[in-house]
């Protein structure tokens, strides 16, 4: 019996992944992408008691919240999942496998954004410490920031160009690899510079600094945090982890300490910029910048749909120093709240929330520290140690077996081992037969889940489990390293820019791809808590197909149904 053709069309409409936009469809007049850094995917909810109306709260009553959202590349780093997220694309087609990776024809690691051509605007803006290398590791210290180095288009570069150019669009954070790639090529970036203790850009998008952008960094939001101290929202009882200040795993940063009252320092102060990144007020200084910006740049003003990505860093410090389970975090969450309270406060009363498309989402999650987890009687979370590698007795046998004298490994940078290629090439052996044997020297070591090498992965034969797949969705034969390490579940490599840490994420494991996804504002009918499988590279397509934009190029991203259809 046939079906009717009607009810097939009926049927088939409910299958769309979205609804074909309307020559006469509303659009937003602002898209407003929030990024938070390391905001693992419980984070928004587990201290709901004490959320306020605006922030969190008004993402779970008035918004869509998909709670089973989650990453599938393995190296969840910070550039890596921004550039997910403003591309819907792996590392494997954006190119962004990690916070810093070896360039052969350089013959030097480089970092993700640098780029020599585009120089930093003022004599004063130097590198963030956050993002200079470790000069033993031979890495030129490059000044100059750009997105060149991202190989796909962006939802932001697509905007400008349905739009022909007329949209404004903005990045801001204090990381420059946060506000560059989400801003993307054809947007301008601003992010907060360490040494000069103001926000700056690159020559990629201005000669001068705009007029407001110059007062403003005169002006005395910097200053006004000198001699203040981070204290706690409430009184101490009343947090999960009140009894909980002072733990011996926890990072003490020089003049920070690890408990509460946490002094920023004097002006004067060489680390007092830096302390500011490591509380809640990199994030306020962060918002107060974007609320400047929105103001002198007349953003959500226009006829045609303006863009504004905002990426507050300090969850990412306070996850690294002090751990996902600590006083401190749960006060950054609660102060984060706020942050974003008054920042939908802001652009309802500038825009209008009605007519601004939300969506809110992480690069990453975050792990506990390994000494939370012992203390809870998990004993197999513990740090590793990747320096003496190259010593251990199966490499020694290995590099007699291969006529190597000297050290095989050159270095790791996470999450590559490189070896040097020279002495491979000089003793006239195969690069992937020693790149496979030393992976599996390295798979005995304990501690370690699994090694591949790039060449294995270059042949597509490996196994087809999530955890392969998702170290194949970080491969691009260009950029990856030699060999790709794998730690075990809650073992960690604890070191950040030479800062002993105590906890890193980077990882493949759930608690580091775990992120939440919300999307409110603009023709959203919210309240609803959705638990079906979605990823992050689901965002940018879906901010494409609400505007009636082609997705970005390299996008692997579906379309959201929930967000989509009116």
């Amino acid at each position: 019996m046939k079906m009717p053709f009607l009810l097939f069309l009926l049927m088939a409409s409910t299958l769309l992944p979205f609804e074909p936009l309307a020559a006469d469809k509303k659009l937003p007049k602002l898209v407003l992408q929030i990024t938070v850094d390391q905001l693992r995917g419980d984070l928004p909810t587990r201290y709901a008691d004490r959320l306020g109306d605006g922030g969190f709260r008004y993402l779970i009553d008035h918004g869509i919240h998909y709670t089973n959202a989650h990453y599938q590349h393995a190296n969840t780093e910070t550039i890596v999942g921004h550039a997910s997220l403003a591309t819907g694309a792996t590392p494997a087609s954006h190119g962004m496998v990690a916070n810093v990776w070896y360039d052969h024809g350089l013959q030097r690691l480089v970092y993700n954004i640098e780029d020599p051509d585009h120089q930093l605007l003022g004599a004063n803006a130097g590198v963030n410490t956050s993002t200079e290398i470790d000069p033993t590791q031979r890495v030129a210290k490059v000044t100059g920031r750009s997105p060149n180095a991202i190989l796909v288009s962006t939802f932001s570069d697509e905007l400008a160009v349905h739009f022909g150019g007329k949209s404004k669009i903005f990045g801001v954070s204090v990381k420059d690899r946060g506000a560059v790639s989400l801003a993307g090529h054809a947007g301008k970036a601003f992010w907060f510079s360490k040494t000069a203790g103001e926000f700056v850009t690159s020559d990629y998008y201005y000669q001068d600094y705009p007029d407001w952008v110059t007062a403003w960094n005169r002006g005395s939001s910097v200053k006004a945090f000198a001699g203040t101290q981070w204290k706690l929202l409430h009184d101490q009882s009343t947090y999960l982890f009140g009894d909980s200040d002072d733990r011996s795993w926890e990072t003490n940063f020089p003049g920070y300490g690890r408990t509460f009252p946490h002094a920023y320092g004097s002006r004067d102060d060489k680390y007092f910029t830096t302390r500011l990144t490591l509380g809640p007020a990199g994030d306020r200084l962060t918002l107060e910048f974007a609320r400047e910006l929105v103001i002198r740049e007349q953003i959500g003003q226009h006829v045609v749909p303006d863009y504004l990505a905002i990426s507050f860093s300090s969850t990412d410090y306070i996850g690294h120093l002090f751990g996902a389970s600590s006083l401190e975090a749960e006060d950054n969450i609660l102060q984060l709240d706020r942050t974003l309270s008054d920042l939908f406060a802001f652009i309802d009363e500038v825009v209008g929330l009605d007519n601004t498309l939300i969506v809110l989402s992480a690069d990453h999650g975050g792990p506990e520290t390994p000494g939370y987890l012992n203390s809870l009687g998990i004993r197999n979370a513990r740090y590793f140690d990747t320096d003496n590698i190259d010593r251990t007795p199966a490499m020694t046998r290995l590099k007699k077996q291969f006529g190597i004298s000297d050290e095989l490994i050159t270095m790791y940078f996470h999450p590559y081992f490189y070896l040097d290629r020279e002495k491979i090439r000089e003793k006239g052996l195969d690069q992937a037969q020693v790149e496979q044997a030393v992976a599996e020297e390295m798979m005995k070591i304990a501690g370690v889940s699994m090694a591949v090498s790039s060449s294995a992965l270059a042949s597509n034969r490996q196994p087809d489990t999530r955890l392969m797949r998702s170290v194949l969705n970080n491969f691009n034969p260009k950029r990856s390293g030699d060999i790709y390490m794998v730690f075990e579940p809650n073992v960690f490599i604890n070191d950040m820019d030479g800062l002993i840490v105590a906890a890193s994420h980077g990882s493949p494991w759930r608690y580091d791809t775990h992120v939440p996804i919300f999307f409110a504002g603009f023709g959203i009918k919210g309240g609803a808590a959705l638990t079906r499988p979605v990823t992050p590279y689901d965002i940018a397509p879906t901010l494409a197909a609400r505007l009636g934009l082609k997705p970005p190029s390299g996008s692997i991203g579906e379309p959201l149904i929930e967000v989509t259809r009116d």
